[in-house]
């Protein structure tokens, strides 16, 4: 699979002075954990799973998570898990190719052995397991089963924890949590893909909801939240995690506000139709300004829950010609030993020592998501992967 893999292969190269990279669910898990991407997260439940992620696969997706925990009821859980049980192994029947990253986000530890038990070969379709509310004392559990399940199937299975806990939201525990998190994950640092950040259990602690036009850094509570698992968990100094950024919420303006109107008289419906547009806009750009503010903050990939989601998350983590230009030019031999240079775009100073790791980040999300020709923007990726 790759990024875009869905658009036409010369429509790709006008687009791209480098395309992105080819890899599979054996590849490397650092180019893994850059290539998430938008996670697509989808009920375990669904009746057509199966023709779910392969549609989902063919529209440019490269990872889902299929999920047992919060999207499904309680009394759901048995239903769900045959569900998927019996999906995975349909899907494994039919022996495709590109199939997305798969992982099931699960309640409790004892799932993870059952499920990879119950899917016998089908198991080798799963990349790992999402694990919910993870603390140290909660998480340790789930890691144990995971690497036990793993060594049973014969096959790698990675874990994605998900910091959504309210000891990590209260200042008066929260470094305390973000220390014991570090100890779990660096033990099973090789088992460890990317850790989620679950804002929308953040804002139910004290009763908030942002607004389609606020963004989760809008927050100021959330935003600090952020701000520290990055400091504590996320360091370019060969400590950190990749840290994925926060699920947004909204994908549909309403269309009965705009009924009653329709009614009235064509005046007024040219005036609802501009409105829905405008509004539909100022939608999405809530969402575009929250996956700059990601990246940004240093998070990469973003959770999501509908596939209206994913172009523009994957549109924006294409590397500009600029970016890629400057990376290049500051990872250069002969620039080992420091120094200051004007970019070749000269509207800026590249620092070699300070911006060394951002190039090392920006070189290898370059490999993944591509990089743009120079005059290819975020518009331009958006209406490719629109017209497909």
């Amino acid at each position: 699979m790759r990024h875009f893999g869905q658009i036409a292969p010369d429509v790709r190269k006008r687009l791209f002075h480098q395309e992105p990279c080819a890899f599979t669910a054996d590849s490397p898990a650092r180019l893994l954990s850059a290539a998430l991407g938008a996670t697509l997260y989808s009920p375990a439940t669904r009746p057509r799973l199966a023709d779910d992620v392969l549609k989902q696969g063919m529209s440019g997706v490269v990872s889902m998570v299929l999920c047992l925990e919060d999207s499904i009821d309680d009394a759901d859980v048995p239903v769900g898990e045959a569900n998927l049980v019996a999906q995975l192994t349909e899907l494994a029947a039919r022996s495709v190719d590109d199939v997305p990253l798969l992982f099931v986000r699960v309640r409790t530890p004892e799932q993870i052995p059952d499920l990879v038990r119950r899917l016998g070969p089908a198991v080798r379709l799963l990349s790992g397991f999402v694990l919910p509310k993870f603390t140290e004392e909660r998480g340790v559990p789930f890691l144990e089963a995971l690497s036990a399940a793993e060594a049973a199937a014969g096959h790698r299975l990675f874990a994605m924890p998900v910091l959504e806990s309210p000891d990590l939201l209260y200042r008066e525990s929260r470094v305390q949590t973000l220390e014991g998190i570090f100890r779990a994950v660096d033990k099973y640092r090789d088992r460890v893909l990317a850790l989620r950040l679950g804002v929308t259990d953040f804002c139910s602690s004290y009763g908030l909801r942002r607004g389609p036009d606020m963004t989760a850094y809008d927050v100021q509570i959330v935003a600090s939240v952020i701000s520290d698992v990055v400091n504590m968990l996320a360091r370019a100094d060969g400590t950190g995690f990749t840290v994925t950024g926060p699920v947004w919420e909204y994908f549909r303006v309403q269309e009965r506000m705009f009924k009653p109107q329709l009614r009235q008289s064509p005046f007024l419906e040219v005036q609802a139709v501009e409105l829905r547009q405008k509004l539909i806009a100022h939608a999405m750009d809530g969402l575009l300004r929250e996956i700059s503010l990601d990246r940004a903050n240093g998070l990469l990939g973003k959770t999501c829950i509908h596939p209206s989601h994913v172009l523009p998350v994957h549109a924006l983590s294409v590397v500009s010609h600029e970016e890629f230009s400057d990376a290049q030019d500051i990872l250069r031999p002969e620039r080992g030993g420091g120094g200051v240079l004007r970019s070749a775009y000269t509207n800026k100073m590249n620092e070699v020592k300070p911006h060394r790791a951002w190039a090392e980040r920006t070189l290898l999300r370059a490999e993944v998501f591509g990089v743009a020709n120079e005059d290819i923007g975020f518009v331009e990726l958006l209406a490719a992967g629109l017209s497909d």
